[in-house]
């Protein structure tokens, strides 16, 4: 069986919980048989903050508070064209009515 790489089980640690404070983290990590140094631990969550995979803020003054990001979809550029297009054959299906602008 191939071993994860360390991002992706801190990463499911995380989505399992979506918030945690980073010693909570670290716990379940150690918990589960994984002890990482605190500047691998800092890296791994500073990298999945930059992917976008979480959001990191601070608690209080030694305490982060660690969450999954919520991702937002783009929306397609035909897609969107496509809609505007639909919204604008509705509207003019019906005879008789004004624009108000």
């Amino acid at each position: 069986m191939t071993e994860l790489p360390l991002r992706n089980v801190v990463y499911e640690k995380i989505k399992s919980a979506t918030s945690m404070t980073d010693e909570a983290l670290n716990k379940s990590l150690i918990k589960s048989g994984l002890t990482l140094p605190e500047d691998r631990f800092n890296k791994i969550l500073l990298d999945l903050e930059i992917m976008g995979l979480v959001k990191v803020s601070w608690l209080t003054k030694d305490t982060r508070r660690v969450e999954v990001a919520v991702q937002e979809a783009e929306e397609d550029e035909y897609e969107k064209q496509n809609r505007e297009t639909m919204e604008k054959d509705y509207e003019a299906s019906f005879p008789g009515v004004e624009e108000e602008n």
